[in-house]
């Protein structure tokens, strides 16, 4: 089944060029089906992107999805006003809704303290929604630090210089069926300058770990049941993101080491290889089976608040 998104957001292009089939509302309408409706925070700057490399991830499974775009309520300044307008809603729109599953994207904004952040009052307002009007949150990067911070109280620390790169994992929690189908090791990408207590994590009965890296540290939380999971790397990233950012980041004269993994011999004058795309579609397609498609009730009205 395919994945329903607007028409002309610029992500049904890129998708058809890949050959994910992508239906229009109209042809979905018809159909005597409920789609999964999949909400998207998408607090990156980037975000035509990343609504891209998340639809890309959602839309190849057997299951029909009706992905949805959210926006905090402060201007955007890396994507234009119109494509802000036309295709996302702030909280309001969706504070009556409910939804089978949403995403909550990183951001760039690690170096402040969360309550620093702009919109922190927003997103907490938005988390705390989730738990009564989601059936399954899938927090990443930042995303996952700040909603470990507001449910928790688990706390983010700097690293002594960022984590950048494709990293070798590990499912540690042998019975996680959001890892169900991995190799022993995998790969995915980090890039971020924080990062969460392995000690503290395990130290809160309600969560369970559930991969890691010696190198990039936990990477996969879960609290019971699967309704909130939270990745501190990004699957979701194309083949061609760290690239980006580390040139980014190079031409403006700020310190950053070549992505580790990343470039064949470490020679950044080469095209890296995308190592970790299987997974990232694997983990993405268990979460919408097993803890969205599977567990959510059929009247979302029905949900039940954590």
């Amino acid at each position: 089944m395919p994945i329903c998104i607007p028409p002309d957001l610029p992500a049904a292009k890129t998708l058809h060029e890949e050959n994910i089939f992508v239906m229009d509302t109209d042809r979905a309408s018809s159909q005597d089906i409920r789609p999964l409706r999949i909400l998207v925070l998408n607090l990156m700057p980037t975000k035509i992107a990343t609504e891209t490399q998340l639809a890309r991830l959602l839309g190849n499974t057997p299951l029909q999805i009706e992905m949805e775009l959210m926006t905090v309520s402060r201007k955007t300044t890396h994507t234009s006003q119109e494509h802000m307008l036309a295709f996302y809603r702030t909280f309001d729109a969706y504070r009556d809704q409910y939804f089978d599953g949403m995403v909550i994207t990183g951001a760039p904004v690690e170096h402040l303290a969360f309550e620093d952040v702009d919109y922190w009052q927003e997103l907490c307002d938005i988390m705390a929604w989730s738990r009564s009007h989601v059936y399954s949150t899938l927090h990443i990067c930042w995303g996952a630090q700040a909603g470990l911070y507001y449910h928790y109280g688990i706390e983010k620390h700097p690293l002594d210089k960022k984590l950048f790169g494709v990293f070798e994992h590990r499912v540690t929690h042998k019975g996680s069926i959001l890892f169900r189908g991995f190799d022993d090791v995998f790969l995915a990408p980090h890039s971020r300058h924080t990062t969460i207590s392995r000690a503290q994590v395990a130290a809160e009965p309600r969560l369970k770990i559930l991969a890691e890296s010696d190198e990039a540290g936990v990477y996969a939380v879960s609290n019971d049941g699967g309704r909130q999971i939270f990745i501190t790397g990004h699957s979701e990233y194309d083949t061609m993101t760290l690239d980006a950012e580390y040139r980014r980041d190079k031409n403006a004269g700020l310190p950053i080491e070549i992505p580790v993994n990343y470039f064949p011999n470490d020679d950044d004058t080469l095209t890296p290889l995308c190592t970790w795309r299987s997974s990232a579609h694997l983990m993405f397609s268990n979460w919408l089976n097993y803890f969205v498609y599977q567990a959510t009730p059929y009247a979302l009205g029905d949900l039940t608040a954590l």
